[in-house]
């Protein structure tokens, strides 16, 4: 009977504990981990803050100058040696452009391994042997180099012949040495339940039903800047085609893209930097080139791929101007790439159509493809961005590295909407609030360009308490405008010796979800790095003289 009476005690016990623990733990029931977390983080935040107490500028007016005609050729920066892949061995050789899945290691070789190969095989014309030199190149970019004049090879081989397209209707004669080196095709890599969701709710899997699901609110997309890769821009004309077809910029296109866009996060700048995003769980779907896909054993046991588009035909385009004996040197090399490359294409993943593959059946001119480009930078905001700058005026800065910050800021505020709303703060020990948030219209504008060039430098480096005030700034925004995007850019070369750490904000700022894009001048990149992968923003490691073409890139995608 004792037994049965402590048994029974014991039994009560439990009972009684579960009950009033279960109330402890689901005291909170209705909210989530992340909204507890936010809570967390903004009292953590207006702690740091009052704590740094940051000062308050005087902004100083500037004179606005609205550059008038392509600025392309002052941004972009003179090409290195860096960019060189393959070194020609012969004094009579021709250069080519080509982009990243082609001139990589591994499977993204193909280009690289052909051209060293080509240039051991003693290949000769009129008695003379020749060679390649092969640079890495994005396939945007590829257009702006040669388009601009600013440098110019004997040809190109960007990822889809959208690309020529394009560099003819601004003005760039080409003739094809081959029409397709390698095939690949561009498709949307989604998640399982994402490709249930799809077929379930929406009858199909394509981009069509995406973007349904997307402007639905059902599905988290990204995909790629549309003027720097081609398999963003493939993706931007597919997604206007199936609103409007054959009418790229259309109302019914432009309506169509809006409520798409609303949803979409933020534009990647690259693939590898999607790819990121997607490994850690951010989007339920995002773009890729088949061939990638098919080498990622992890992606292709796990996800589905979605064809769309225009096939990536990877073609080599040979620029008309480029000598008699370069485009001789090209249909060389072409054809002893027809003639020895099949297997290793085959075995990189190249030359084989997903399973689905339709081709887009419209014809699309150079013309309406820059239009089509016009219209995403005019249409993409459908929601306004708060962003604060946030630059490093400590001692390190001094000279040329502030000099190259304040130009490019200067030069950048044309690729920002004016329906954005912008701040400005700046940094070295102390911490100062140069410029409140405001609409960035006219007057905001000169504000910013006066402030901008009042920048001195001097003293140390307190990043992380720069970046809590910028974030508190933009948190007390968005109570006014819920709806807006935030997002942060921090410049500097990198060093921090004073005030907080990565580690004393780094759950703050992973809880407010805000992004953190870091632009580094001659910079610690790693620490930059580590800053802008807490929320998948772009980390750029920029030297001086390529910092403004490189804004001006990040700006386009996404402001």
């Amino acid at each position: 009977m004792k037994n049965t009476n402590a048994r029974l005690v014991v039994i009560i016990i439990i009972v009684v504990s579960l009950v009033f623990g279960g109330l402890f733990l689901f005291r909170n029931c209705g909210k989530s981990a992340r909204e507890i977390d936010r809570e967390s983080a903004v009292k953590q935040l207006n702690k740091l803050v009052r704590d740094i107490r940051p000062t308050e500028g005087t902004p100083v007016k500037g004179q606005v100058n609205y550059v008038s005609g392509d600025t392309t050729f002052q941004e972009l920066p003179d090409l290195t040696d860096d960019s060189i892949v393959v070194r020609e061995t012969t004094a009579l050789y021709a250069e080519i452009f080509a982009s990243s899945e082609k001139t990589g290691s591994g499977a993204d070789g193909y280009l690289r391994e052909m051209a060293e190969a080509f240039n051991r095989s003693g290949a000769e014309i009129d008695g003379r042997q020749v060679s390649i030199r092969l640079r890495t190149v994005a396939s945007g970019q590829q257009v702006d180099y040669v388009a601009s004049g600013k440098y110019v090879p004997s040809a190109i081989s960007p990822s889809s012949s959208l690309s020529v397209k394009m560099l003819n209707y601004k003005g760039v004669a080409t003739e094809y040495a081959a029409d397709s080196l390698v095939m690949n095709y561009a498709g949307i890599v989604v998640s399982k339940a994402v490709y249930s969701t799809l077929v379930e709710e929406y009858g199909e899997a394509s981009v069509q039903s995406l973007a349904k699901a997307t402007a639905d609110d059902k599905v988290i997309m990204g995909y790629t800047n549309p003027f720097t890769s081609a398999t963003g821009l493939n993706f931007l004309i597919t997604l206007l085609d199936s609103y409007s077809p054959g009418n790229l910029t259309s109302k019914s296109a432009k309506e169509g893209f809006t409520a798409f866009q609303k949803n979409i996060p933020f534009v990647a700048m690259t693939t590898q930097q999607m790819r990121t995003a997607a490994e850690k769980g951010t989007f339920g779907a995002f773009v890729l080139e088949y061939q990638t896909f098919v080498n990622d054993r992890t992606l292709s046991k796990n996800y589905q791929f979605i064809p769309f588009g225009f096939a990536h035909e990877n073609p080599l385009a040979t620029i008309s101007t480029a000598p008699e004996n370069e485009k001789a040197i090209l249909k060389l090399f072409a054809n002893y790439c027809e003639k020895n490359g099949k297997t290793l294409a085959k075995n990189n993943g190249f030359n084989t159509a997903p399973d689905g593959y339709a081709p887009l059946s419209a014809d699309y001119s150079g013309a309406e493809l820059v239009a089509a480009q016009e219209l995403y930078k005019e249409n993409k905001d459908a929601k306004p961005i708060i962003a604060v700058f946030v630059a490093d005026v400590s001692g390190s800065m001094e000279g040329s590295p502030l000099r190259a910050l304040q130009s490019s800021l200067e030069n950048s505020i044309q690729y920002i909407n004016p329906e954005n709303y912008i701040g400005l703060v700046s940094y070295n020990q102390n911490v100062c609030v140069e410029l409140p948030i405001a609409e960035f219209d006219l007057t905001q504008q000169s504000y910013f360009i006066g402030t901008v060039k009042s920048l001195q430098a001097a003293g140390q480096t307190a990043t992380f308490d720069a970046i809590c005030v910028a974030m508190q700034l933009v948190l007390d925004k968005m109570e006014e405008i819920p709806d807006a995007k935030p997002m942060i850019f921090v410049l500097s070369d990198g060093a921090t010796n004073r005030g907080n750490d990565l580690g004393d904000i780094r759950d703050v700022v992973s809880a407010l979800n805000m992004p953190i894009y870091t632009i580094g001048y001659n910079a610690d990149i790693d620490a930059l790095k580590e800053i802008s992968e807490i929320n998948e923003a772009v980390c750029i490691n920029a030297g001086t003289e390529d910092i403004s073409y490189q804004l001006r890139q990040l700006f386009n995608a996404n402001m």
